[in-house]
Protein backbone atom coordinates (compact mmCIF):
# COMPACT_ATOMS: atom_id res chain seq x y z
CA UNK A 1 0.00 0.00 0.00
CA UNK A 2 1.45 3.61 -1.24
CA UNK A 3 0.83 5.07 2.08
CA UNK A 4 2.69 8.42 0.97
CA UNK A 5 0.63 8.57 -1.98
CA UNK A 6 -2.73 8.24 -0.38
CA UNK A 7 -2.42 10.68 2.03
CA UNK A 8 -0.92 13.10 -0.63
CA UNK A 9 -3.89 12.48 -2.45
CA UNK A 10 -5.94 12.75 0.65
CA UNK A 11 -4.81 16.53 0.89
CA UNK A 12 -5.36 17.81 -2.22
CA UNK A 13 -8.80 16.35 -2.10
CA UNK A 14 -9.40 18.26 0.64
CA UNK A 15 -7.96 21.20 -0.53
CA UNK A 16 -10.22 20.92 -3.76
CA UNK A 17 -13.14 21.07 -1.20
CA UNK A 18 -12.38 24.17 1.05
CA UNK A 19 -12.95 25.88 -2.47
CA UNK A 20 -16.79 24.49 -2.17
CA UNK A 21 -16.86 26.45 1.11
CA UNK A 22 -16.78 29.95 -1.38
CA UNK A 23 -20.24 29.80 -2.48
CA UNK A 24 -21.45 29.83 1.36
CA UNK A 25 -19.85 32.54 2.15
CA UNK A 26 -20.89 34.47 -1.03
CA UNK A 27 -24.20 33.92 -0.05
CA UNK A 28 -23.35 35.25 4.20
CA UNK A 29 -22.12 38.23 2.22
CA UNK A 30 -25.05 38.69 0.11
CA UNK A 31 -27.64 37.98 2.69
CA UNK A 32 -26.21 39.37 5.69
CA UNK A 33 -27.98 36.89 7.96
CA UNK A 34 -25.21 34.69 9.88
CA UNK A 35 -23.09 31.64 9.31
CA UNK A 36 -20.30 34.23 7.26
CA UNK A 37 -17.27 33.83 10.26
CA UNK A 38 -18.60 29.44 10.93
CA UNK A 39 -17.83 29.03 6.60
CA UNK A 40 -14.59 31.25 7.05
CA UNK A 41 -13.46 29.37 9.62
CA UNK A 42 -14.49 26.26 8.11
CA UNK A 43 -12.51 26.95 4.97
CA UNK A 44 -9.19 27.70 6.92
CA UNK A 45 -9.15 24.75 8.74
CA UNK A 46 -9.87 22.42 5.64
CA UNK A 47 -7.51 24.58 3.59
CA UNK A 48 -4.77 24.11 6.10
CA UNK A 49 -5.44 20.42 6.70
CA UNK A 50 -5.25 19.81 3.39
CA UNK A 51 -1.95 21.40 2.86
CA UNK A 52 -0.45 19.63 6.11
CA UNK A 53 -1.31 16.71 4.60
CA UNK A 54 -0.53 17.41 1.01
CA UNK A 55 2.97 19.15 1.60
CA UNK A 56 5.39 16.65 2.73
CA UNK A 57 4.44 13.91 0.09
CA UNK A 58 3.81 16.15 -2.71
CA UNK A 59 6.97 15.02 -4.95
CA UNK A 60 5.79 11.18 -4.58
CA UNK A 61 4.37 10.25 -7.86
CA UNK A 62 2.91 6.52 -8.46
CA UNK A 63 -0.16 4.71 -10.14
CA UNK A 64 -2.52 3.55 -7.59
CA UNK A 65 -3.34 0.19 -7.20
CA UNK A 66 -6.55 -1.47 -6.93
CA UNK A 67 -6.10 -1.28 -2.81
CA UNK A 68 -4.94 1.94 -2.83
CA UNK A 69 -8.26 3.35 -4.53
CA UNK A 70 -10.44 1.66 -1.92
CA UNK A 71 -8.59 2.91 0.59
CA UNK A 72 -8.08 6.64 -0.59
CA UNK A 73 -12.71 6.49 -1.43
CA UNK A 74 -13.09 5.88 2.11
CA UNK A 75 -10.65 7.48 3.61
CA UNK A 76 -12.19 10.95 1.98
CA UNK A 77 -15.64 10.07 2.56
CA UNK A 78 -15.07 9.75 5.97
CA UNK A 79 -12.90 12.86 6.57
CA UNK A 80 -15.61 14.93 4.20
CA UNK A 81 -18.22 14.27 6.15
CA UNK A 82 -16.29 14.70 9.24
CA UNK A 83 -14.98 18.20 7.94
CA UNK A 84 -18.26 18.85 6.66
CA UNK A 85 -20.00 19.13 9.62
CA UNK A 86 -17.59 22.15 10.85
CA UNK A 87 -20.28 24.69 10.03
CA UNK A 88 -22.82 23.57 11.33
CA UNK A 89 -20.76 23.20 14.50
CA UNK A 90 -19.35 26.75 14.42
CA UNK A 91 -22.13 28.16 13.59
CA UNK A 92 -24.56 29.22 16.38
CA UNK A 93 -27.95 30.14 14.67
CA UNK A 94 -28.17 25.73 14.26
CA UNK A 95 -27.68 24.76 18.27
CA UNK A 96 -26.75 20.78 17.45
CA UNK A 97 -24.48 18.67 18.80
CA UNK A 98 -21.48 17.17 16.73
CA UNK A 99 -23.37 13.87 16.92
CA UNK A 100 -26.11 15.91 14.89
CA UNK A 101 -23.51 17.59 12.95
CA UNK A 102 -21.99 15.01 11.63
CA UNK A 103 -25.85 12.83 10.95
CA UNK A 104 -26.59 16.11 8.67
CA UNK A 105 -23.08 16.30 7.38
CA UNK A 106 -23.20 12.62 6.17
CA UNK A 107 -26.81 12.78 5.43
CA UNK A 108 -25.95 15.36 2.69
CA UNK A 109 -22.83 14.15 1.04
CA UNK A 110 -24.36 10.59 0.69
CA UNK A 111 -27.97 12.49 -1.33
CA UNK A 112 -29.40 10.29 1.60
CA UNK A 113 -31.91 13.24 2.89
CA UNK A 114 -32.68 12.49 6.25
CA UNK A 115 -32.45 16.13 8.43
CA UNK A 116 -32.69 16.40 12.20
CA UNK A 117 -32.81 20.06 11.56
CA UNK A 118 -36.14 21.87 11.98
CA UNK A 119 -36.90 25.56 11.80
CA UNK A 120 -35.43 25.54 8.16
CA UNK A 121 -37.41 29.22 7.06
CA UNK A 122 -35.85 30.61 9.45
CA UNK A 123 -32.59 29.75 9.20
CA UNK A 124 -29.49 31.85 7.48
CA UNK A 125 -29.46 30.98 3.85
CA UNK A 126 -25.85 30.72 3.90
CA UNK A 127 -26.77 26.99 5.84
CA UNK A 128 -29.36 26.71 3.53
CA UNK A 129 -27.13 26.70 0.44
CA UNK A 130 -24.52 24.87 2.11
CA UNK A 131 -26.68 21.79 2.95
CA UNK A 132 -28.47 21.63 -0.31
CA UNK A 133 -24.86 22.14 -1.86
CA UNK A 134 -23.23 19.16 -0.01
CA UNK A 135 -26.05 16.98 -2.23
CA UNK A 136 -25.04 18.36 -5.10
CA UNK A 137 -21.11 17.20 -4.40
CA UNK A 138 -21.90 14.16 -3.28
CA UNK A 139 -24.75 13.33 -6.07
CA UNK A 140 -22.09 12.50 -8.93
CA UNK A 141 -19.33 12.05 -6.77
CA UNK A 142 -17.11 14.26 -5.33
CA UNK A 143 -14.20 11.91 -6.24
CA UNK A 144 -15.14 11.66 -10.05
CA UNK A 145 -14.79 15.59 -10.06
CA UNK A 146 -11.36 14.64 -8.52
CA UNK A 147 -10.40 11.84 -11.20
CA UNK A 148 -10.62 14.34 -13.80
CA UNK A 149 -8.12 17.27 -12.19
CA UNK A 150 -5.47 14.07 -10.57
CA UNK A 151 -4.09 13.23 -13.66
CA UNK A 152 -2.89 16.70 -14.22
CA UNK A 153 -1.00 16.01 -10.71
CA UNK A 154 0.50 13.07 -11.62
CA UNK A 155 -1.74 10.63 -9.87
CA UNK A 156 -4.07 7.59 -12.01
CA UNK A 157 -7.71 8.09 -11.59
CA UNK A 158 -9.26 4.84 -12.56
CA UNK A 159 -8.99 2.99 -9.37
CA UNK A 160 -10.84 5.78 -7.95
CA UNK A 161 -13.44 5.60 -10.45
CA UNK A 162 -13.79 2.12 -10.00
CA UNK A 163 -14.20 2.02 -6.42
CA UNK A 164 -16.54 4.97 -6.58
CA UNK A 165 -18.99 4.21 -9.25
CA UNK A 166 -22.16 2.23 -8.56
CA UNK A 167 -23.60 -0.62 -9.95
CA UNK A 168 -22.34 -4.00 -11.93
CA UNK A 169 -21.51 -1.97 -14.88
CA UNK A 170 -18.94 0.52 -13.28
CA UNK A 171 -16.09 -0.14 -15.85
CA UNK A 172 -18.25 0.80 -18.84
CA UNK A 173 -16.53 4.05 -19.72
CA UNK A 174 -17.48 6.61 -22.00
CA UNK A 175 -14.40 7.91 -23.17
CA UNK A 176 -11.27 6.39 -24.03
CA UNK A 177 -9.54 8.51 -20.94
CA UNK A 178 -11.19 8.44 -17.60
CA UNK A 179 -10.32 12.05 -16.77
CA UNK A 180 -12.80 12.23 -19.55
CA UNK A 181 -15.08 9.81 -18.52
CA UNK A 182 -15.52 12.22 -15.44
CA UNK A 183 -15.38 15.12 -17.19
CA UNK A 184 -18.36 14.00 -19.53
CA UNK A 185 -20.61 12.89 -16.48
CA UNK A 186 -20.08 16.35 -14.53
CA UNK A 187 -21.25 18.08 -17.82
CA UNK A 188 -24.14 16.26 -18.34
CA UNK A 189 -24.68 15.98 -14.17
CA UNK A 190 -24.55 20.51 -14.46
CA UNK A 191 -26.39 20.87 -17.47
CA UNK A 192 -29.23 19.05 -16.09
CA UNK A 193 -28.86 21.48 -12.95
CA UNK A 194 -29.26 24.11 -14.99
CA UNK A 195 -31.89 22.69 -16.91
CA UNK A 196 -33.81 21.96 -13.40
CA UNK A 197 -33.15 25.47 -11.92
CA UNK A 198 -35.00 27.20 -14.51
CA UNK A 199 -37.37 25.33 -14.79
CA UNK A 200 -38.01 25.80 -11.24
CA UNK A 201 -37.64 29.86 -11.48
CA UNK A 202 -39.91 29.66 -14.48
CA UNK A 203 -42.68 28.46 -12.39
CA UNK A 204 -42.39 30.65 -9.79
CA UNK A 205 -39.51 29.61 -6.79
CA UNK A 206 -37.10 32.41 -6.23
CA UNK A 207 -33.80 32.17 -7.60
CA UNK A 208 -32.29 30.51 -4.20
CA UNK A 209 -34.81 27.99 -3.88
CA UNK A 210 -34.68 26.88 -7.51
CA UNK A 211 -30.73 26.63 -7.74
CA UNK A 212 -31.08 24.67 -4.11
CA UNK A 213 -33.84 22.29 -5.37
CA UNK A 214 -32.19 21.78 -8.40
CA UNK A 215 -28.68 20.86 -6.48
CA UNK A 216 -30.63 18.33 -4.25
CA UNK A 217 -33.43 16.90 -7.50
CA UNK A 218 -30.27 16.40 -9.56
CA UNK A 219 -28.64 14.91 -6.90
CA UNK A 220 -31.63 12.43 -5.81
CA UNK A 221 -30.78 14.01 -2.29
CA UNK A 222 -34.29 15.64 -0.85
CA UNK A 223 -32.97 18.44 1.66
CA UNK A 224 -35.09 21.67 1.13
CA UNK A 225 -34.99 24.95 1.78
CA UNK A 226 -38.65 24.63 3.95
CA UNK A 227 -39.65 22.42 6.44
CA UNK A 228 -42.67 21.63 4.36
CA UNK A 229 -40.70 20.72 1.46
CA UNK A 230 -41.89 20.82 -1.94
CA UNK A 231 -45.41 21.18 -0.39
CA UNK A 232 -44.04 24.22 1.01
CA UNK A 233 -44.68 25.80 -2.72
CA UNK A 234 -48.33 24.27 -3.53
CA UNK A 235 -47.58 23.71 -6.95
CA UNK A 236 -48.45 20.97 -9.71
CA UNK A 237 -46.31 22.89 -11.47
CA UNK A 238 -43.40 22.70 -9.42
CA UNK A 239 -43.98 19.04 -8.96
CA UNK A 240 -44.27 18.15 -12.32
CA UNK A 241 -40.92 19.84 -12.98
CA UNK A 242 -39.64 17.62 -9.78
CA UNK A 243 -41.29 14.59 -11.27
CA UNK A 244 -39.50 15.31 -14.63
CA UNK A 245 -35.87 15.67 -13.31
CA UNK A 246 -36.15 12.67 -10.42
CA UNK A 247 -37.26 10.48 -13.12
CA UNK A 248 -34.10 11.75 -15.38
CA UNK A 249 -31.56 11.75 -12.89
CA UNK A 250 -32.65 8.07 -11.36
CA UNK A 251 -31.56 6.86 -14.98
CA UNK A 252 -28.58 5.71 -16.05
CA UNK A 253 -26.30 8.98 -16.97
CA UNK A 254 -24.85 7.43 -20.07
CA UNK A 255 -27.84 6.93 -21.65
CA UNK A 256 -27.82 10.91 -21.58
CA UNK A 257 -24.50 11.06 -22.44
CA UNK A 258 -25.47 8.52 -25.57
CA UNK A 259 -29.00 10.83 -26.50
CA UNK A 260 -27.20 13.98 -26.18
CA UNK A 261 -24.27 12.49 -28.74
CA UNK A 262 -26.03 10.31 -31.04
CA UNK A 263 -29.14 13.14 -30.89
CA UNK A 264 -31.61 10.13 -30.79
CA UNK A 265 -34.05 8.48 -27.95
CA UNK A 266 -33.72 5.01 -29.29
CA UNK A 267 -31.13 4.40 -26.77
CA UNK A 268 -33.58 4.92 -24.26
CA UNK A 269 -36.07 2.63 -25.87
CA UNK A 270 -34.02 -0.19 -26.02
CA UNK A 271 -32.14 -0.34 -23.01
CA UNK A 272 -33.65 -2.91 -20.91
CA UNK A 273 -32.59 -1.08 -17.12
CA UNK A 274 -34.53 1.81 -18.37
CA UNK A 275 -37.91 -0.14 -19.41
CA UNK A 276 -38.21 -1.70 -16.27
CA UNK A 277 -37.05 1.45 -14.26
CA UNK A 278 -40.05 3.08 -15.97
CA UNK A 279 -42.55 -0.01 -15.73
CA UNK A 280 -41.73 -0.26 -12.08
CA UNK A 281 -42.57 3.78 -11.54
CA UNK A 282 -45.97 3.42 -13.54
CA UNK A 283 -47.13 -0.13 -11.79
CA UNK A 284 -46.28 2.35 -8.73
CA UNK A 285 -48.17 5.46 -9.79
CA UNK A 286 -50.75 3.56 -10.55
CA UNK A 287 -51.49 1.41 -7.53
CA UNK A 288 -50.69 4.72 -5.05
CA UNK A 289 -53.26 6.56 -7.08
CA UNK A 290 -55.77 4.23 -6.78
CA UNK A 291 -55.36 3.11 -2.93
CA UNK A 292 -55.65 6.96 -2.78
CA UNK A 293 -58.64 7.13 -4.53
CA UNK A 294 -60.71 4.58 -3.46
CA UNK A 295 -59.90 4.44 0.23
CA UNK A 296 -60.68 7.81 0.10
CA UNK A 297 -57.58 10.04 1.32
CA UNK A 298 -58.47 12.23 -1.48
CA UNK A 299 -61.87 13.21 -2.85
CA UNK A 300 -61.12 13.31 -6.69
CA UNK A 301 -59.16 10.96 -8.95
CA UNK A 302 -56.82 14.05 -9.90
CA UNK A 303 -55.80 14.76 -6.84
CA UNK A 304 -55.05 11.61 -5.91
CA UNK A 305 -52.78 11.25 -8.97
CA UNK A 306 -50.85 14.56 -7.90
CA UNK A 307 -50.00 13.26 -4.55
CA UNK A 308 -49.97 9.57 -5.35
CA UNK A 309 -47.66 10.19 -8.75
CA UNK A 310 -45.27 12.70 -6.78
CA UNK A 311 -44.60 10.62 -3.77
CA UNK A 312 -44.26 7.10 -5.44
CA UNK A 313 -41.01 8.53 -8.21
CA UNK A 314 -39.33 10.37 -5.00
CA UNK A 315 -39.74 7.61 -2.62
CA UNK A 316 -38.73 5.32 -5.75
CA UNK A 317 -35.97 6.80 -6.71
CA UNK A 318 -34.35 7.23 -3.33
CA UNK A 319 -35.08 11.49 -3.35
CA UNK A 320 -37.19 11.75 -0.64
CA UNK A 321 -38.91 15.02 -1.48
CA UNK A 322 -42.51 15.68 0.13
CA UNK A 323 -45.70 17.17 -1.25
CA UNK A 324 -47.94 15.19 1.51
CA UNK A 325 -47.30 13.04 4.63
CA UNK A 326 -46.90 9.57 3.49
CA UNK A 327 -46.44 8.16 6.74
CA UNK A 328 -49.94 8.95 7.91
CA UNK A 329 -51.62 7.57 3.98
CA UNK A 330 -53.60 4.04 5.43
CA UNK A 331 -52.96 0.55 5.12
CA UNK A 332 -49.98 -1.14 2.83
CA UNK A 333 -48.98 2.49 1.28
CA UNK A 334 -46.26 3.81 3.07
CA UNK A 335 -44.77 -0.02 3.12
CA UNK A 336 -44.85 -0.46 -0.24
CA UNK A 337 -43.34 2.61 -1.19
CA UNK A 338 -40.26 2.05 1.73
CA UNK A 339 -40.12 -1.43 -0.32
CA UNK A 340 -39.75 0.52 -3.63
CA UNK A 341 -36.66 2.43 -2.21
CA UNK A 342 -34.89 -0.86 -2.27
CA UNK A 343 -35.32 -1.10 -6.10
CA UNK A 344 -34.00 2.43 -6.07
CA UNK A 345 -32.27 3.95 -9.58
CA UNK A 346 -31.00 2.78 -12.38
CA UNK A 347 -26.67 1.79 -12.28
CA UNK A 348 -24.63 4.62 -12.97
CA UNK A 349 -27.45 7.00 -11.54
CA UNK A 350 -27.51 9.41 -8.30
CA UNK A 351 -29.86 7.14 -6.96
CA UNK A 352 -29.61 5.09 -4.48
CA UNK A 353 -30.78 1.50 -3.31
CA UNK A 354 -30.00 -2.12 -4.64
CA UNK A 355 -30.41 -0.82 -8.48
CA UNK A 356 -32.71 -1.56 -10.99
CA UNK A 357 -30.64 -3.62 -12.91
CA UNK A 358 -29.58 -6.05 -10.17
CA UNK A 359 -33.73 -6.73 -9.67
CA UNK A 360 -33.74 -7.09 -13.45
CA UNK A 361 -30.92 -9.56 -13.29
CA UNK A 362 -32.04 -11.41 -10.42
CA UNK A 363 -35.52 -11.86 -11.80
CA UNK A 364 -34.42 -13.51 -14.85
CA UNK A 365 -31.88 -15.84 -12.89
CA UNK A 366 -35.38 -16.72 -10.48
CA UNK A 367 -37.13 -17.83 -14.13
CA UNK A 368 -33.99 -19.58 -15.16
CA UNK A 369 -33.83 -21.64 -12.29
CA UNK A 370 -37.91 -22.69 -12.52
CA UNK A 371 -37.53 -23.09 -15.97
CA UNK A 372 -34.64 -25.95 -15.09
CA UNK A 373 -36.88 -27.73 -12.69
CA UNK A 374 -38.57 -29.09 -15.78
CA UNK A 375 -35.20 -28.71 -18.29
CA UNK A 376 -32.67 -30.07 -15.74
CA UNK A 377 -30.16 -30.74 -18.90
CA UNK A 378 -30.78 -27.40 -21.03
CA UNK A 379 -28.10 -24.18 -21.08
CA UNK A 380 -30.59 -21.33 -20.13
CA UNK A 381 -27.47 -18.89 -20.05
CA UNK A 382 -28.87 -15.21 -18.34
CA UNK A 383 -29.54 -12.81 -21.18
CA UNK A 384 -30.12 -8.92 -21.30
CA UNK A 385 -30.85 -7.26 -24.58
CA UNK A 386 -29.71 -10.41 -26.36
CA UNK A 387 -26.47 -10.49 -24.73
CA UNK A 388 -25.44 -13.22 -22.11
CA UNK A 389 -24.95 -12.34 -19.07
CA UNK A 390 -21.47 -14.08 -17.55
CA UNK A 391 -21.81 -16.26 -14.61
CA UNK A 392 -19.18 -13.08 -12.80
CA UNK A 393 -21.06 -10.81 -12.69
CA UNK A 394 -24.35 -13.35 -11.94
CA UNK A 395 -22.41 -14.28 -8.86
CA UNK A 396 -21.52 -10.39 -8.26
CA UNK A 397 -25.20 -9.70 -8.54
CA UNK A 398 -26.30 -12.33 -6.22
CA UNK A 399 -23.41 -11.38 -3.36
CA UNK A 400 -23.92 -7.73 -3.44
CA UNK A 401 -27.91 -9.09 -3.30
CA UNK A 402 -26.67 -11.47 0.43
CA UNK A 403 -24.42 -9.36 1.42
CA UNK A 404 -26.92 -6.12 1.23
CA UNK A 405 -29.85 -7.79 2.63
CA UNK A 406 -27.28 -9.36 5.81
CA UNK A 407 -26.22 -5.62 6.29
CA UNK A 408 -29.73 -4.36 6.47
CA UNK A 409 -30.60 -7.00 9.47
CA UNK A 410 -27.52 -6.12 11.37
CA UNK A 411 -28.00 -2.75 11.33
CA UNK A 412 -32.30 -3.08 12.01
CA UNK A 413 -31.01 -5.35 15.18
CA UNK A 414 -28.21 -2.73 16.13
CA UNK A 415 -31.11 -0.28 16.08
CA UNK A 416 -33.35 -2.19 18.15
CA UNK A 417 -31.12 -2.83 20.69
CA UNK A 418 -30.89 0.87 21.42
CA UNK A 419 -34.41 0.83 22.26
CA UNK A 420 -35.75 1.59 18.62
CA UNK A 421 -39.28 -0.01 18.21
CA UNK A 422 -39.41 -2.58 15.06
CA UNK A 423 -41.57 -0.02 12.35
CA UNK A 424 -38.64 3.10 13.10
CA UNK A 425 -36.04 0.71 13.07
CA UNK A 426 -37.20 -0.79 9.85
CA UNK A 427 -37.79 2.34 8.10
CA UNK A 428 -34.92 4.10 9.40
CA UNK A 429 -32.44 1.37 8.12
CA UNK A 430 -34.20 1.11 5.35
CA UNK A 431 -34.22 5.35 4.85
CA UNK A 432 -30.17 5.66 5.35
CA UNK A 433 -28.97 1.94 3.65
CA UNK A 434 -31.27 3.02 0.47
CA UNK A 435 -30.02 7.03 0.79
CA UNK A 436 -33.45 7.67 0.88
CA UNK A 437 -34.00 9.66 4.07
CA UNK A 438 -37.76 10.14 5.03
CA UNK A 439 -38.99 7.34 7.07
CA UNK A 440 -41.87 5.79 9.11
CA UNK A 441 -42.51 6.33 12.98
CA UNK A 442 -40.27 8.39 15.05
CA UNK A 443 -38.65 9.09 12.12
CA UNK A 444 -41.54 10.36 9.66
CA UNK A 445 -40.78 13.86 9.89
CA UNK A 446 -36.86 13.96 10.85
CA UNK A 447 -34.45 12.48 12.95
CA UNK A 448 -33.64 14.40 15.98
CA UNK A 449 -35.82 12.38 18.28
CA UNK A 450 -33.38 9.25 18.07
CA UNK A 451 -30.20 8.81 20.46
CA UNK A 452 -26.65 9.53 19.68
CA UNK A 453 -25.98 5.89 19.18
CA UNK A 454 -28.92 5.02 17.00
CA UNK A 455 -27.64 8.54 14.77
CA UNK A 456 -24.12 7.12 14.71
CA UNK A 457 -25.24 3.46 13.31
CA UNK A 458 -27.09 5.50 10.96
CA UNK A 459 -24.58 7.53 9.73
CA UNK A 460 -22.74 3.94 9.19
CA UNK A 461 -25.17 3.32 7.01
CA UNK A 462 -25.86 5.57 5.28
CA UNK A 463 -22.07 5.45 4.28
CA UNK A 464 -22.61 1.85 3.74
CA UNK A 465 -25.71 2.78 1.00
CA UNK A 466 -23.79 5.35 -0.54
CA UNK A 467 -20.45 2.97 -1.44
CA UNK A 468 -22.26 0.28 -2.13
CA UNK A 469 -21.30 -1.58 1.13
CA UNK A 470 -18.41 -4.17 -0.84
CA UNK A 471 -16.51 -0.66 -1.22
CA UNK A 472 -16.51 -0.11 2.61
CA UNK A 473 -16.67 -3.42 4.03
CA UNK A 474 -13.81 -5.01 1.63
CA UNK A 475 -11.31 -3.20 4.31
CA UNK A 476 -12.50 -5.80 6.92
CA UNK A 477 -11.10 -8.65 5.11
CA UNK A 478 -7.77 -10.38 5.26
CA UNK A 479 -7.11 -10.91 1.94
CA UNK A 480 -7.67 -7.08 1.25
CA UNK A 481 -4.45 -6.63 3.60
CA UNK A 482 -1.95 -9.55 2.41
CA UNK A 483 -2.32 -8.03 -1.25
Amino acid sequence: MHTKIIVKILGILLMVYSLSLLPPIVIALIYQDGALIAFSTALALTLVSGFLLWWPNRRHRRELKIRDGFIVVIMFWTALGMVGALPFILEDDVPISITDAVFESFSGLTTTGATILSGLDSMPHAILWYRQQLQWLGGMGIIVLAVAILPMLGVGGMQLYRAEMPGPTKDNKLAPRISETAKTLWLIYVALTIACALAYWLAGMSWFDAIGHSFSTVAIGGFSTHDASIAHFNSVTIEAIAIFFMFLAGANFALHFRAFRGMTVNNYLLDPEFKTYTAVLLVGIIVSTAYLYFQQVYESLLEALRYGAFMTVSISTTTGFGNADFAAWPGFLPVMLIFMSFIGGSAGSTGGGIKVIRFLLLFKQGVREIHRLMHPNALMPVKLNGREISDRVMSSVWGFFALYVATFAVILLALMAFDMDQVTAFSATAATLNNLGPGLGEVAANFSQINDPQKWILTLSMLLGRLEIFTLLVILTRAFWRA
